[in-house]
């Protein structure tokens, strides 16, 4: 069997537990509701779930099971392929869209492999984390040229599950007290991407995750994964790790850190991970939905007031993103931004 690249080991107290604690808890939702006249209801049902887990899951999407089935065999094409295959559209720190088998979460290396893609191409964003630098950067999707039907696979199923993400968000947009639209004009010049992941099977599932704990910093996230699961949600009420179960062809939803910020804290961007299988590969598919680099987050006017101040100082996305993006190819020695670096003191 070897030895493991201590690259991968987790701190004692983060390494996962073999057995899991109390699967399938996460709310599940039917988005037939939008059809029936139900919507008020299903808009409550959201908000609950937003507020007490920051995780759901979707059936009923809309999400053509065809397009879902085409993205799930082009991907398992790709990782199929030799190593020297797939480093052909690496990224880098220039090309930051591509392929990656070497990311780190917590300073600590993932049990996995990806493949990003962004939804507008060219992708534009900040060219530095410097608050002075106005310059902005084009990124550019590296496209593999096997499976030969990729690109267009790809932005078949990005189309789709953008539609879904748009009407998730204006669902929550409503459950805010807020106009079903308020949040769309965010994403004018959007900097989204989806990512395809692929976890190879780990003999150390003890001391390796195929992600480390994180939060998502973006708006939302919408998560296809197969049937193997792995993903465990910090359960809010007691902060124990929970496994989602799959259920088939059902969507993962969590809000993200600025769903955090925009709500003055109502709805909190929850911790999460991915455990490693010994036995079996596991294949994902994130849609992360994030905002124009020129936006500046902070909470939302009509969510605060004298008796509810704002609880975070605003940020720009672009400068966040380009400071965050350079722990994505090397360790770091201070721990990456998050936004909790921009959380007003209660003193």
């Amino acid at each position: 069997m070897g030895e493991i690249d201590p690259a991968f080991i987790q701190s004692i107290e983060h390494r996962p537990k073999l057995t899991v604690t109390d699967p399938g808890e996460i709310p599940v939702i039917d988005l037939s509701a939008l059809h029936s006249g139900a919507v008020d209801l299903l808009v409550a049902d959201i908000g609950k779930a937003c507020e007490e887990w920051g995780f759901f899951k979707v059936i009923n999407h809309g999400v053509p099971l065809e397009v879902v089935r085409r993205i799930e065999a082009a991907m398992k094409e790709f990782f199929d392929q030799s190593i020297d295959e797939k480093r052909k559209v690496k990224r880098d720190e220039a090309k930051p869209m591509g392929y990656h088998d070497s990311e780190h979460t917590k300073n600590v290396r993932d049990w996995k492999e990806v493949l990003d893609i962004a939804v507008e191409d060219p992708l534009v964003i900040s060219a530095s984390p410097d608050p002075q630098d106005q310059e902005l950067t084009k990124y550019y999707n590296q496209w593999p040229e096997y499976p030969p039907e990729f690109r267009k696979i790809l932005k078949e199923y990005a189309g789709e599950i953008e539609k879904l993400a748009f009407k998730l968000l204006e669902l929550i947009s409503l459950s805010l007290g807020l106009a079903g639209d308020r949040l769309i004009e965010f994403f004018q010049g959007q900097t989204s991407f989806i990512r395809l992941n692929h976890y190879p099977p780990c003999p150390w599932p003890e001391l390796a995750l195929g992600v480390g704990r994180h939060k998502d910093a973006g708006a939302l996230t919408v998560l296809f994964q197969d049937g193997v699961g792995g993903l465990e949600v910090k359960r809010k009420a007691d902060g124990e790790w929970v496994g989602v179960k799959p259920i088939p062809n059902a969507y993962i939803i969590n809000v993200g850190d600025i769903i955090q910020v925009w709500s003055n804290d109502k709805y909190e961007s929850v911790e999460h991970r991915v455990v490693a299988n010994s036995e079996k590969e596991r294949f994902s598919i994130p849609f992360f939905l994030f905002p124009a680099h020129h936006v500046n987050v902070k909470p939302l006017e009509e969510l605060t007031n004298e008796e509810n101040p704002p609880k975070f100082k605003e940020y720009n996305w672009g400068k966040f993103m380009a400071t965050r993006n350079r722990s994505d190819f090397k360790k770091q020695a201070v721990e990456n931004i998050q936004i909790h670096h921009f959380r007003v003191s209660e003193q």
